[in-house]
């Protein structure tokens, strides 16, 4: 099975799919990561947006991601570009990729980026002849932007979907030490103690000793599949 992970910034991907990646891998799926965005000069200089690039392939390795795409939108940017172009880029991805699951960020995470991808993903992802092949939409959430929403002005993160990581949480742990641009210190949201601690919470909630949580969109049981 093909498996996609729309990120709109690297380590996103590690923050809200990472240890269904490495699980998932390891399962013998075929597992792809799109980064959306890059940054640009003079707001991030390209050594910067070069050490990131270099982070984010190291984390890939580790979470043993077959196909890694890079789309190079410009981050923070993306309300200035025309709508057609960033819906364009999702659907030529989801054309590349021809994925059966695909997993994305949440639309009402704080980061405007989040949003904007969301809405572009679900424009693209219509159940039109070319994406019948989908059957699962799930947004994942993220630390540092799911859980700084507006609370009570847009939807809660309330997951349906929790997914058993407590054999692939080191490696998820790993891949983001990997991001050691991004990685801070507790109790900031990005730190290796926060990462544990939400993938915990999140297992013991149906009795496990981690998990991964998600919103599900969409899922499709089609006339050959069986309950």
């Amino acid at each position: 099975m093909k498996i996609l992970v729309v990120a709109p910034h690297p380590d996103d991907e590690v923050l809200g799919c990472g240890g269904v990646i490495r699980r998932f891998a390891n399962e013998g799926h075929e597992v792809h990561v799109a980064i959306v965005t890059r940054g640009w000069e003079p707001l991030f200089p390209e050594s910067q947006v070069v050490q990131v690039r270099a982070e984010t392939k190291a984390a890939a390795d580790i979470l043993e991601v077959k196909g890694l795409h890079f789309l190079d939108l410009p981050v923070t940017k993306l309300a200035h570009l025309p709508e057609h172009e960033l819906n364009g880029a999702m659907g030529k991805l989801f054309d590349d990729v021809q994925p059966v699951w695909v997993f994305l960020p949440y639309r009402s995470d704080l980061h405007e980026d989040h949003k904007q991808i969301f809405d572009a993903a679900q424009v693209a992802l219509r159940p039109l002849p070319n994406r019948l092949n989908v059957e699962r939409i799930l947004c994942y959430e993220t630390l540092s932007e799911t859980h700084w929403h507006a609370p009570q002005a847009e939807p809660a993160f309330v997951p349906q979907i929790y997914i058993d990581i407590s054999n692939t949480l080191a490696n998820k742990v790993e891949a983001m030490r990997a991001y050691k641009s991004q990685l801070r210190d507790a109790p900031n949201a990005r730190s290796i103690e926060s990462i544990e601690s939400l993938a915990k919470f999140r297992g013991m909630t149906v009795h496990r000793h981690a998990a991964e949580a998600f919103v599900l969109l969409r899922e499709v049981i089609g006339a050959d599949n069986t309950l």
